[in-house]
């Protein structure tokens, strides 16, 4: 379900509604029978699907095939007395053997479009007159030139003949009409429910509206299956309307092949049912399996009887309704998961979620129990259920729009930070004058954020194959928690060293951050993501990012700690200016010492505004100020690095004085240089 919005701690980087993707060069083209997209990936078109199975392809690489929509999971309905034939890049209706459209024509798009009729009726009736005809005649020519005496046995034949035809007659009359029974019978029940359906007053007018629409489903489901066991010859059988389709299976060999699987369509729609669910064990007689589906329940029993509804996505139902049930015997629970595959009312963008649901009969409400999402494109979406009911599907927009300024102004921030993040650890490393353990804690917190920066900006929308994306979402989630743990520790080192002011003799503390560091800068956050990983490893990759899933609250994984080292790091900060303002007041004229307690109090305001502080301010984006909220949000945290870059490098008067003696070293390099080729015992060149 949607997780909470941006709390305290969560990572301004995730915090952003879409990611500026990496932007392929004008010279890449896509594969055959695909699309560019989106500026960053190629896309098979409509009709085709990736080879590899992926939704995305990378310009210059992957291949397009056919889908057959005729074949499961697509399945496409045409209608009665028509099947569905494949051709590249879409699919056709063809009207059966002896039929043909009223148009003339055979082939059609669309069920609705079915008007397939019958052309063999008087040919039928002329080719059997013509052979009563014949057979007459043969038999008056028999007659007249057989012997008196064979007479008798020829008029016993001829009867023999005349009651085995007469027979005949009789079944095929009984089967036709037992067909036209069956037919008349379940084009009544879709009827009646059509006209409930599309009275919107009578549905208006009802106080309790998911317990009617229960009672339609049921009695439907009954009426339906019913009246396919009345007639068990037919063991296939459809019904529609323009809002209504039912398709009916009648089993009664017991499944004779092992592992059979049944596929009924019914409005674009299908399910896949195993043939031992169907007979249900030791049932004597026959079973059946009836498919129904809605296309305008869904206006009634809406999405607003969704269990987990959020606020910050609107959810929509994206399907027909449809119902699965088998007899005579009404039995839920399944021993095999059943496929269904919906086709989408509308078309699905890539970063929309889908939910699998039923209609959960005893609350009155649609639920994802037992339900599974399987696989899911722009126009289908195929899930699994472990028993049957009455399925859907939703889809979850969300409700805030992207601003593609705030995309900007993350892109732009975070590769400024990038840049000043690189140059900060290498000011750690190579200036020999602030080398001591703060030094070492600033360069630990640049190394994890650039590496947390880098690997978000260029692999976040990564989504393309499952596991890596998997694993970049696990990379993310340790470095942003190292990089939270190191200002845990940042502050905790400010803390110690605003209290060594007071302490005659530090180096036992001094000794103890130094075995303390690695082990929990380093160790925590690994423990944290192995426990998360190991307990719901199909929960990182989503959709549309490489990030954590907001479902079954793995997303506390990361805002706990997060929450809980900022919460911490400002009490480091009231008890650093505790300590702070009660050394001031006992100094008489130390000015190196006032110095240093003016720069301590300065870094510790510094810290926590840039470790701390403004992560608070994306619970601000609620109400009017939301926007101007976000906009701070993002400035103030893609620009962390340069913060980091300032306050301890360009404010240091040490780091200050290295880059003086670095820029000397230089000047003086190059005029060295120069007067070295150019001096008094330099001679000119010979070359003319």
């Amino acid at each position: 379900m949607p997780g909470p919005s941006l709390l305290p701690g969560l990572c301004f980087l995730l915090s952003v509604s879409a990611v500026v993707a990496q932007i392929s060069g004008s010279a890449h083209f896509c594969p055959q029978n695909s699309e560019y997209f989106n500026m960053t990936h190629c896309r098979c078109k409509m009709g085709y699907t990736s080879a590899s199975g992926q939704e995305y392809l990378k310009p210059s690489s992957g291949t397009c095939t056919d889908i057959d929509e005729c074949e499961p999971p697509y399945s496409r309905y045409c209608g009665a007395n028509a099947k569905c034939r494949n051709v590249i890049g879409s699919f056709d209706c063809h009207c059966d053997s002896g039929y043909e459209l009223l148009s003339g024509g055979t082939r059609f798009n669309n069920s609705n479009e079915n008007t397939c009729q019958t052309t063999t009726t008087a040919a039928t009736t002329t080719a059997a007159t013509t052979t009563t005809a014949t057979t007459t005649a043969a038999t008056t020519t028999t007659a007249t030139t057989t012997a008196a005496t064979t007479t008798a046995a020829t008029t016993t034949a001829a009867t023999t003949t005349t009651a085995t035809t007469t027979t005949a007659t009789t079944t095929t009359a009984t089967t036709t009409a037992a067909t036209t029974t069956y037919r008349k019978e379940v084009q009544q029940i879709v009827d009646k429910v059509e006209s409930l359906l599309s009275n919107k007053t009578l549905w208006e007018e009802k106080r309790d509206v998911p317990s009617w629409a229960t009672n339609i489903l049921q009695e439907t489901e009954s009426n339906v299956l019913k009246t396919a066991l009345k007639t068990p010859n037919q063991n296939n059988q459809r019904g529609q309307t323009s809002t209504v389709a039912v398709e009916t299976r009648v089993v009664t060999d017991n499944c004779s092949e092992e592992r059979k699987v049944f596929t009924l369509n019914a409005q674009k729609n299908s399910v896949d049912i195993l043939c031992a669910d169907v007979v249900q064990g030791n049932i004597q007689g026959p079973s059946a399996v009836a498919f129904v589906s809605y296309s305008s329940l869904g206006n009634i029993i809406n999405a607003t009887f969704f269990e987990e509804k959020n606020e910050t996505h609107q959810i929509r139902l994206n399907s027909h309704v449809v119902s699965a049930g088998i007899g005579p015997k009404r039995n839920i629970s399944l021993s095999n998961p059943l496929t269904l595959s919906f086709q989408h009312v509308e078309m699905r963008h890539h970063r929309n979620k889908v939910f699998c649901v039923y209609w959960e009969t005893t609350k009155g409400r649609w639920s994802t129990d037992g339900c599974f999402l399987n696989k899911v494109n722009e126009s289908h979406t195929i899930c699994n259920s472990t028993h049957l009911s009455s399925f859907a599907v939703l889809m979850a927009v969300s409700s805030q729009e992207e601003d593609p300024v705030l995309d900007v102004i993350t892109y732009v921030g975070l590769s400024l930070s990038l840049l000043c993040l690189l140059l900060a650890a290498l000011t750690f490393l190579l200036c020999r004058a602030i080398q001591n353990t703060s030094t070492s804690l600033h360069l630990q917190l640049s190394l994890c954020l650039f590496l947390a920066h880098l690997l978000f900006l260029t692999a976040m929308d990564r989504t393309e194959i499952t596991v890596l994306c998997a694993v970049i979402a696990g990379a993310l989630h340790y470095l942003y928690l190292a990089s939270f743990t190191w200002m845990l520790l940042e502050g905790l080192n400010l803390f110690l060293t605003a209290r060594n002011l007071t302490v005659v003799n530090y180096s036992n503390m001094n000794r103890f951050m130094k075995w303390l560091m690695f082990p929990v800068g380093y160790g925590v956050p690994a423990v944290i993501v192995a426990i998360s990983a190991a307990s719901r490893p199909h929960l990182y990759g989503t959709h549309d990012r490489c990030w954590l899933h907001l479902d079954q609250g793995l997303i506390w994984s990361f805002l706990g700690p997060v929450c809980a080292i900022v919460c911490v790091n400002f009490v480091f900060f009231l008890l650093v200016l505790w300590i702070l303002k009660k050394k001031f007041s006992s100094l008489n004229s130390e000015v190196s010492t006032i110095q240093n307690i003016r720069m301590l109090t300065f870094k510790a305001t510094a810290q926590l505004f840039i470790l701390g502080c403004t992560w608070c301010l994306g619970i601000l984006q609620v109400g009017p100020a939301a926007r101007v909220m976000a906009y701070l949000f993002t400035i103030i945290n893609s620009l962390q690095g340069v913060f980091i870059f300032l306050v301890y490098c360009l404010l240091s008067q040490q780091v200050r004085k290295w880059f003086g003696e670095i820029m000397k070293f230089k000047t003086k390099s190059e005029t060295y240089t120069l007067s070295s080729r150019f001096g008094p015992d330099s001679r000119p060149s010979e070359d003319q």
